[in-house]
């Protein structure tokens, strides 16, 4: 009887536990929008992208060769002010990102072009913004910068020294990205430390809008993991 009690209570603790969770993610706003099982609401070259142990996992191989830049990307709306968070594990040679506000490319199937959050496993460019197949870099790591039409990125301050930042970051293991991006300001951060902040006054070239997709780079190997994605629509 005593063991019954005991396993009863048990059973009880992770029901409440799981409850107290879903109720905080429910408050926080945030929507699971990947499943750990299936590509609903996600389209990706299959070739390079697969679903493994509850996670995306992007790879490039010598026997699976890759062109031009992949991406893994999410169908299930198109938001505006948005936060999005995951957990990615990138390989330390591998090159990625989570690309946001985005279009797709006409002529070259999975590609997107527009901001990203840069992942990579030498955490050499690790969140800074990089705009693909546009402007560049817009804000290295540890910069605030001001976009202007015509200009080059106006640093205005600072969120840290780069190597002090990158310190934040764990190699070769599990991290979180957060993106958080409303009107013309966007934030990127590294397991709750802000890592690169940009305003984009570029009226011309700037997106307020767009598609989310997950980078795997053109490289001879690499292999990225995403896993606990969540997307929060914000005003």
């Amino acid at each position: 009887m005593i063991k019954h009690n005991r396993l009863s209570i048990l059973f009880l603790l992770c029901f409440m536990g799981t409850t107290f969770v879903s109720e905080a993610q429910k408050k926080d706003g945030f929507k699971k929008i990947f499943n750990g099982k299936t590509m609903k609401n996600w389209e990706g070259d299959t070739t390079h992208w697969r679903i493994e142990n509850g996670c995306f996992v992007g790879e490039v191989s010598k026997e699976k060769p890759l062109k031009t830049n992949t991406f893994m990307i999410y169908r299930g709306s198109i938001p505006e002010n948005f936060e999005f968070k995951a957990s990615y594990r990138i390989s330390p040679e591998g090159n990625s990102g989570v690309q946001y506000r985005s279009e797709v490319l006409d002529n070259i199937p999975f590609a997107l072009k527009g901001y990203q959050a840069d992942i990579d496993g030498a955490n050499r460019y690790t969140g800074q913004n990089y705009e693909e197949r546009g402007r560049g870099f817009l804000a290295m790591r540890g910069e605030q910068s001001v976009l202007k039409e015509g200009q080059k990125p106006n640093i205005t301050g600072s969120v840290g020294k780069s190597e002090e930042l990158k310190a934040k970051i764990k190699v070769d293991d599990w991290n979180e990205i957060h993106i958080i991006a409303k009107g013309n300001h966007l934030q990127h951060y590294i397991n709750g430390v802000l890592m690169s902040e940009t305003t984009d006054e570029d009226t011309v070239k700037r997106k307020l809008t767009g598609l989310i997709g997950l980078q795997v780079h053109v490289m001879a190997k690499m292999k990225v993991e995403y896993k606990d994605i969540y997307l929060k629509k914000i005003n």
